[in-house]
């Protein structure tokens, strides 16, 4: 008896390939809450974000006209595209049920709150992102993460030292 044949990674809805992240976001920003949404893109895109070539630096999402729009999000021109190639910066918009898009700007309507996009990823050959709602944070705010996250290595630093000197 044969083994059954196998699925590609492709189609499997749960693997999930990350284009790209954006790092700075979980330095500059609290993020509250999360929510998984589809991207409307053109073929050259899905082509160049294939190649793993995107910048979520300064991206972000807003609302307009009960729809929300990513603006900021680079995806470079496809190295193989002819003259019908996109537009790299070009405003996009992403795909979210009704009541997500109520629930998510209800949340990011008050002062200080924004749409971050956090990440850029395949999932089930589909391209998603990953939308947080976050709270500016001050410079002291950055300088405590910073210190906690110090404070976190070192400790794990020492009980690893402890751990090798055990055995």
């Amino acid at each position: 008896m044969s083994k059954p044949a196998k699925k590609s990674d492709k189609h499997d809805p749960l693997a999930e390939d990350t284009i790209c992240q954006n790092r700075r976001a979980r330095h500059d920003y609290t993020i509250l809450d999360t929510l998984e949404c589809g991207i409307v893109l053109v073929g050259t895109e899905v082509k160049s974000l294939r190649e793993r070539h995107a910048n979520l630096e300064d991206a972000f999402a807003r609302m307009e006209n009960d729809e929300i729009f990513l603006y900021g999000c680079e995806i470079p021109e496809y190295s193989a595209g002819n003259r019908m190639n996109h537009e790299p910066k070009r405003t996009r918009k992403l795909l979210l049920r009704r009541r997500e898009i109520v629930k998510f700007a209800e949340k990011a309507s008050g002062k200080g709150f924004t749409l971050i996009p956090l990440r850029l990823y395949f999932r089930g050959g589909r391209c998603k992102v990953e939308l947080a709602v976050g709270q500016g944070k001050q410079t002291f705010d950055k300088r405590q993460s910073l210190k906690t996250a110090e404070h976190k290595r070192e400790m794990d630093r020492a009980v690893a030292q402890q751990r090798r000197k055990r055995s």
